[in-house]
């Protein structure tokens, strides 16, 4: 991949950076501790972003003072007691909140995902060697400037995911460390050095402790990101632990003269030309997942997959069942692409209306967006006259959208109560004659005005 973002600012580990430009509230905590003297470290994510030339986002801090010190330290600053076992608490300053954690060397984790128990230290050695990757386990003082133990600046400058020390050891003891990894990978394009790689296809089973909410919130953070085709290429075996039917499309040639790759590889490359955003990332790598179930082949040798919607539709239901966790929002939107990714569009004003009206601009944007990644993972010969009739619709769809037209019941320039002081009694015949009435504003044969449309009810209703 080797396509980072940012510039990465290159320092020495003692050298004092005025260009870190620190929000007052983690300052302040920070020259609080030290006015206490206790040492004071920004840790973590932040450090790792200013050097890429990334604006921060979480500032969290790691002290030698044990956290009831931190308390006292504190007084007349909001402080909550996020976890006093780990020696952590939580300082409102300025209006953000900052982490702030005793130095400390975890014990085991026999759930792999928390440890049973810390020890605290006086060392901030002990605790940074405890952190997941090395780009993470970096820390910075205002006036000490940067420690780096474990190389971390020259894996960022490397674009390069490690972990500290022992790779199995890091995954056993929190494995969704395995799906951070492929995040980090994913949003920066940072390679993910062979020793690490080689564990996280080894550990890939601890997944399996791992809480479904958990595992579903890095997901989106993978697909999301801006190399995620390469990263689910390399470890299509993590993503088939955590959701085990895509298994069956690695590898299933399609002996169709529209594909060129197989399923899989043509869901990698629709994924990556789907918007990034999860719902159609996720549409993107469910919506051929049924293909396999629906295999047929003709006596010419061709490939067909009759039904492949309705069946992925079907896997992808039973997917959010059992191995995504997310909002009824998000899953229902989903699955309403995935079932109606291969409808034919048709660049024509009347045939764009009616989805208007049937879906909403905003789905049916996105069923076009969808479409238009499909064809990214097509055979390029054959995919260019369907985008030409894409781009003409979408093209239709925009004049439409300007146009302000009647796509709904709402906009209809007669409603039930008119339909009833016409005569028509209250009941299933408003509805009926209502919708009869939108569907002939759609299709441009009726117009929307109350005369047009009363004199068009009257006929419907037999008036």
């Amino acid at each position: 991949m080797k396509k980072g973002i940012g510039m990465m600012n290159q320092v020495n580990s003692t050298e004092k950076v005025d260009k870190f430009i620190i929000p007052s509230g983690a300052l302040k905590v920070l020259n609080v501790l030290k006015a206490s003297d206790f040492e004071a470290w920004l840790v973590g994510g932040c450090v790792r972003d200013h050097l890429m030339g990334l604006p921060p986002k979480d500032f969290d801090v790691a002290t030698n003072a044990t956290a009831d010190r931190v308390i006292a330290s504190f007084e007349g600053f909001r402080v909550i007691e996020t976890g006093l076992k780990h020696g952590t608490v939580t300082v409102l300053s300025d209006g953000i909140p900052v982490e702030v954690t005793t130095y400390r060397v975890d014990g085991e984790y026999s759930d792999g995902r928390h440890p049973d128990s810390v020890e605290f230290t006086s060392d901030i050695r002990d605790d940074l060697s405890r952190r997941d990757f090395t780009v993470n386990a970096m820390a910075y003082s205002p006036e000490k400037g940067y420690l780096d133990y474990f190389g971390g600046r020259d894996d960022l400058i490397n674009q390069i995911i490690r972990c500290v020390g022992d790779p199995d050891r890091r995954f056993g003891e929190d494995a969704l460390r395995i799906l951070r990894a492929l995040r980090f990978a994913s949003r920066l394009g940072f390679e993910i050095e062979p020793a690490t790689a080689q564990a996280i296809h080894r550990c890939r089973g601890l997944l399996a402790k791992i809480a479904v909410e958990r595992i579903t919130q890095e997901l989106f953070g993978l697909l999301c990101g801006s190399h995620a085709g390469d990263v689910m290429r390399q470890f299509s075996d993590v993503i088939e632990q955590i959701i085990p039917p895509i298994g069956k499309t690695f590898g299933f040639e399609q002996h169709n003269p529209h594909h060129d790759f197989d399923v899989w590889e043509h869901t990698l490359r629709v994924v990556d030309a789907a918007p990034p955003d999860r719902i159609m990332r996720l549409a993107a790598l469910l919506h051929d997942i049924g293909k396999p179930d629906c295999f047929s082949m003709d006596s010419n040798g061709i490939g067909h997959f009759y039904g492949h919607a309705a069946r992925s539709r079907e896997m992808a239901e039973g997917i959010f069942d059992q191995y995504i966790r997310t909002d009824n929002r998000t899953k229902e939107r989903v699955l309403f692409l995935v079932e109606r990714h291969d409808e034919k569009i048709l660049p024509d004003r009347r045939f764009i209306r009616r989805r208007l009206s049937k879906y909403g601009e905003e789905a049916t944007r996105q069923l076009f967006a969808l479409s238009r990644a499909d064809l990214a993972g097509q055979a390029q010969s054959l995919a260019g006259e369907i985008l030409s009739v894409l781009d003409e619709a979408e093209k239709i769809l925009d004049e439409l959208v300007g146009e302000s037209l009647c796509l709904t019941l709402r906009d209809l320039a007669i409603n039930g109560g008119d339909l009833m002081a016409m005569g028509i009694p209250k009941g299933p015949e408003i509805g009926r004659i209502l919708n009869a009435l939108l569907a002939e504003v759609c299709e441009e044969t009726l117009c929307n005005s109350s005369d047009a449309l009363r004199k068009r009810a009257a006929a419907l209703a037999g008036l």
